[in-house]
């Protein structure tokens, strides 16, 4: 278990009431969640949006632990998107030093937990410092064998399919491999997250219906759970009733059951 609860409900997820509805056999093996909803949380209540994104974080740490706590293989958080530069200088500065400083904050107590720290997207495009601690942090946590928690930074995932595709046709063009060996595992074993089972559940908060360029490779497949609820106000009870309905489905993947 954590040293210490996370975040500012102090939640155990084995104590809340839906996790004894879990069916342990059935857990998704790849959440991914777009967490959105950071600034219209903060606007409703009067606040600045940065403060927003700070209590997003604090969302954060709950849900990793627990997603940790039910034993999930992986969990992808989109954090910030290669659409997001579009934003004001001084809104993208505050996350960048968010970034920052969640890593110095947490790195300790998620490795101590056995937790795996990635993160996919053009890290080579961020600040050099920042880009120093999330290296850090990857060579820590590599060895660990619990939750891996995969930060899509600077991501876009049309970007990610385009740079595979430069990858493969230079390995053919060089002769490293034939078309022939090009197909789907191949692509898929050479995207960032190579190595991560595909996604089986994706969780948007804050009441949007789309997709915003986010693993559309790896959610090909992948049951949606949408709500009305900011990503601030996330909790780890919204995480199990995701998981939850998530388990009522019947997944078929294009066959018949």
């Amino acid at each position: 278990m954590w040293k210490r609860w996370f975040g500012k409900t102090n939640e155990d997820v084995t104590k809340l009431e839906a996790y004894k509805s879990i069916d342990f056999d059935k857990l998704p093996k790849h959440i991914a969640i777009i967490m959105d909803g950071n600034g219209r949380w903060a606007q409703k209540q009067g606040l600045m949006r940065t403060l927003g994104h700070r209590a997003g974080v604090e969302t954060l740490r709950e849900v990793v632990k627990a997603a940790s706590g039910l034993g999930i293989r992986a969990l992808t958080a989109y954090a910030f998107s290669t659409e997001n530069w579009k934003r004001p200088d001084s809104e993208v500065k505050f996350l960048m030093d968010l970034f920052s400083e969640y890593l110095d904050r947490e790195i300790d107590e998620l490795h101590e937990n056995n937790v795996k720290i990635r993160f996919i997207g053009r890290i080579e495009e961020l600040s050099d410092l920042l880009q120093t601690k999330i290296e850090s942090a990857q060579l820590r946590t590599a060895n660990n064998t619990g939750l891996i928690l995969n930060l899509a930074v600077n991501y876009g995932s049309r970007d990610e399919i385009t740079r595979t595709v430069k990858i493969i046709a230079n390995k053919v063009k060089n002769n490293e491999i034939k078309i022939e060996d090009i197909n789907e595992n191949f692509i898929t074993n050479h995207l960032d997250t190579a190595g991560i089972p595909e996604v089986d559940l994706v969780i948007r908060p804050s009441g949007d219906l789309r997709i915003s360029n986010f693993l559309l490779w790896q959610m090909a497949y992948a049951e949606f759970w949408f709500t009305e609820i900011n990503w601030p106000d996330f909790k780890p009870n919204d995480l199990l009733q995701a998981v939850l309905s998530y388990q009522k489905r019947e997944r078929r993947f294009g066959g018949l059951k």
